[in-house]
């Protein structure tokens, strides 16, 4: 990296923008003659987001960047890792809802990923909150209506 890569400060070159807490670098297609751009965040070394870049008028160096095409890359790679923030979320933490006794249970299962040990809880609460049951399970636990239905009627034991 140069110093240029190295620094938070704005940037406006023909072939490397770095604003708004992004830096878009525009590089070499490995799989073919054309451009990319890479999007990454401020912070990070490895890009959020590479996608195709355009061929400039003479169909053989790549557009310069402008103010226009790197707010427009910007919001578009913004949402890409708010989407993939989202599923990742969702994997992590999945809620199902169960009538149990008299009313209505919550049963959530949260996973704390961890590359050497991986873990989850199992919880169970009442419609005000409560907190009825806890418990530790694997991370390949499914949590489906039946397993949850399944636990609630062993009183919350596993």
């Amino acid at each position: 990296m140069n110093e240029i890569e190295d620094s938070n400060e704005k940037v406006q070159q023909p072939r490397l923008w770095r604003d708004n807490g992004w830096t878009a670098k525009v590089i070499k297609n490995e799989d073919d003659d054309g451009w990319a751009v890479a999007m990454t965040p401020d912070g990070r070394s490895e890009p959020a987001l590479v996608g195709p870049w355009t061929m400039g008028r003479d169909k053989k160096n790549p557009k310069p960047l402008d103010t226009s095409a790197f707010n427009t890359l910007v919001k578009t790679a913004s949402e890409f890792v708010r989407r993939h923030e989202q599923q990742l979320q969702a994997t992590l933490h999945r809620q199902i809802e169960i009538a149990h006794g008299n009313g209505r249970v919550t049963v959530s299962l949260d996973i704390e990923p961890d590359d050497e040990n991986p873990s989850a809880t199992l919880r169970a609460t009442d419609a005000s909150g409560q907190l009825l049951a806890q418990a530790r399970v694997a991370p390949s636990f499914q949590l489906t209506r039946a397993s949850a239905g399944a636990w609630a009627a062993a009183g919350f034991r596993l």
